[in-house]
């Protein structure tokens, strides 16, 4: 038979672990950054300033109800590369574009559900900000 404080370090220690998950971790390149990320239906927006020669893929999944989405991109960089790639619920690429080229995007038609936004850095240092939206 398990003790209560058996369970209660057990229990501390499992949300420990979800906690340090949230916040990236100490293994997450983005961690020292404090990256600025709202996953909401419809609106996806990423923001990190200060990098400083981080690589890394990061895909995050992303609800939309439409078929289309705009790509709005307003990244600074001092060195190295950032890109983005957007895949639909079929998962067929209807963007990707270099995160250098600043503006807003249309993305080819896709299919309606759960997206895919995928980030690539390689050797970024300075400012990655973008925001993906349905297109009315």
């Amino acid at each position: 038979m398990r003790t209560k404080r058996w369970v209660r370090r057990r229990t501390l220690a499992l949300a420990a672990v979800v906690a340090a998950a949230a916040c990236g971790g100490a293994g997450d390149p983005l961690g020292p950054f404090q990256p600025q990320v709202g996953n909401a239906a419809d609106n996806f927006q990423f923001q990190v300033t200060g990098l400083t020669g981080v690589t890394l893929t990061r895909d995050y999944s992303w609800v939309t109800t439409g078929t289309r989405v705009d790509v709005n991109q307003a990244t600074q960089l001092t060195g190295g590369t950032a890109a983005i790639e957007v895949t639909d619920a079929a998962q067929a690429v209807v963007y990707s574009k270099d995160l250098a080229a600043n503006g807003t995007f249309q993305s080819s038609a896709g299919v309606a559900g759960t997206w895919r936004i995928r980030l690539l850095l390689n050797g970024a240092r300075g400012t990655v900000n973008f925001r993906v939206q349905k297109h009315p």
